[in-house]
């Protein structure tokens, strides 16, 4: 069965974030039936306070991509993009694609003795 990704709504911060068919397959896997209720910043705010990190060492930044508020564990130095997770994860995957068509392409190039 083929999931859709859902949009739900943060019950700490009222941001919408989406539950992708991704982390859906996740549950299911896990056999968790209940949605995520907070978004993942949220998430991982509750996960520093339940390990007793300080939360104070989250920093608040905007996603390079779509400018949408998120939380990373770190302080960023500024040289470098910082991503949301649906952003993230997007260009991971998008990253995976183009990397298996280089792939694909060096292996015509070796078989056809180019290389």
């Amino acid at each position: 069965m083929e999931l859709a990704d859902k949009q739900l709504k943060c019950t700490e911060c009222q941001v919408e974030f989406v539950f992708s068919s991704g982390e859906q397959e996740f549950f299911r896997s896990r056999n968790l039936t209940n949605v995520p209720k907070r978004c993942p910043s949220c998430r991982l705010t509750v996960r520093f306070a339940r390990c007793g990190r300080d939360v104070e060492q989250l920093s608040d930044v905007q996603c390079a991509d779509c400018a949408k508020p998120t939380k990373v564990p770190f302080k960023p130095k500024g040289y470098r993009p910082i991503y949301c997770n649906d952003c993230l994860a997007h260009r991971k995957s998008s990253s995976f694609q183009l990397g298996s068509e280089i792939a694909e392409h060096a292996n015509l190039l070796v078989t056809a003795g180019c290389a």
